[in-house]
């Protein structure tokens, strides 16, 4: 379930920033997976849970997921991590710190999308988030399959 705007605009993330305060946007970016995710039982890929970190603007400084772990924390736990496999998108390097509130919150799957719109950007980046994820969860034998779960 990806998700690439919040309710308030038909204006994605990079949009946003330009208008509103950074902090603002990701804080409203997360209540709307959670409104997604809690109003839905026909998903198993949370995907896109930092779809409006990926352009957070320079000018606000770097990014530090801990400044929203309040927002963070209680969504994964909400997310039904125990029936729902985590998205580890590659195109931007993964929040590790994300993935560890994930399997903190009972989280134990991971799957691995590169956001491919185009064959020759299928699998990029994969191999640093398989790294990022095994450091955390267990891998399966096949690579294509969802990490973590036995």
């Amino acid at each position: 379930m990806p998700v690439h705007a919040d309710s308030s605009a038909a204006v994605e993330p990079p949009g946003l920033y330009t208008h509103r305060d950074p902090g603002e946007v990701v804080r409203s970016y997360l209540a709307e997976v959670t409104a997604l995710v809690t109003e839905s039982e026909v998903f198993e890929v949370l995907a896109h849970v930092d779809y409006s970190m990926r352009s957070w603007p320079a000018t606000a400084g770097a990014f530090l997921p801990e400044t929203f772990e309040e927002e963070f924390r209680p969504h994964v736990a909400r997310d039904r991590p125990e029936r729902t496999v985590l998205e580890v998108n590659t195109v931007v390097p993964f929040h590790a710190t994300i993935l560890r509130w994930w399997r903190a919150e009972g989280g134990d799957a991971v799957t691995f999308g590169s956001d491919a719109h185009d064959p020759t950007t299928v699998a990029r980046g994969f191999r640093d988030a398989m790294h990022l994820a095994e450091a955390r969860l267990q891998p399966r034998r096949a690579p294509y399959e969802v990490w973590g779960r036995a």
